[in-house]
């Protein structure tokens, strides 16, 4: 049975366009991934993290591409004063309700792409954590001089393998798209000191359903339904003869940048 190809479906939307992040806040309010899936240590997230945690202590910080604010809220418990900065006012919203008692936290919505709305040398540090790479032009001014900037950013790998596993439901990605973008962005940024880091591990994807809810993410729900009905029982072939015990392996890539300002 061939696989349904769901970009070609009328209400299907570009992941991580301003219209999907406006549509994923207005149904789940929250930035957090749909399917289950594990990952194999060590990875770029734990590795950001621990970073981040170390850079952020007992500074003025700019959480870029916030979400819905859970790590900012987690990072105010070392901070001393964060500001978390996103495009999608429903996951804005649910941050000021986690900061609410919290007199270091606050929100801003705005788009990086018209620029950030803070004063000369207002922050210490930045982190981006799967946020917007146009940003980061915009730093050297708002962010103090010798001050660091860490961000991650999904690698051009990621999930390669999908588009040969479930040809149609996941399309193939030609070249490295995002790692020129955030070349090119860091280049017209005039940083003092810049590194780039390609860091790959590998995601578990523990279940069929877990497929579909990954292609899914960010899609109204009849998206799924439909995809459910007409697809489960391929994937369901395909996933038992990939999977291991620890479930699906695909690669995990993401783009760590380290920068001094």
């Amino acid at each position: 049975m061939a696989l349904m190809n769901p970009t070609k479906l009328d209400d299907w939307l570009s992941p991580h366009s301003k219209e999907w992040y406006k549509q994923l806040g207005a149904l789940e309010g929250k930035y957090l991934y749909s399917w289950n899936s594990s990952h194999s240590e060590p990875n770029a997230e734990t590795i950001f993290d621990e970073e981040v945690a170390r850079m952020i202590e007992n500074q003025k910080v700019l959480d870029i591409g916030c979400g819905h604010g859970d790590f900012t809220i987690k990072c105010s418990e070392i901070a001393k004063k964060i500001v978390g900065f996103d495009i999608t006012d429903g996951f804005v919203q649910v941050g000021l309700g986690l900061a609410n008692k919290k007199p270091n936290v606050s929100f801003i919505v705005g788009n990086t792409k018209d620029g950030l709305p803070f004063k000369t040398d207002e922050f210490d540090c930045a982190y981006i954590r799967k946020g917007p790479t146009s940003a980061y032009p915009y730093l050297k001014g708002i962010v103090k001089e010798g001050g660091c900037v860490i961000g991650m950013h999904p690698g051009d790998d990621s999930g390669k393998e999908l588009a040969d596993l479930f040809p149609k439901l996941f399309e193939p990605v030609y070249g490295t798209p995002i790692l020129e973008t955030i070349k090119e962005r860091l280049a017209n940024s005039n940083f003092s000191i810049t590194s780039l880091e390609v860091l790959n591990s590998v995601e578990y994807i523990e279940s069929p359903i877990d497929v579909l809810k990954l292609r899914c993410f960010g899609q109204k729900p009849s998206i799924y339904k439909l995809l459910y009905e007409k697809n489960l029982s391929e994937v369901t072939n395909i996933f038992e003869q990939n999977a291991t015990n620890e479930g699906l392996p695909i690669t995990f890539s993401r783009y760590l940048i380290r920068v001094i300002v």
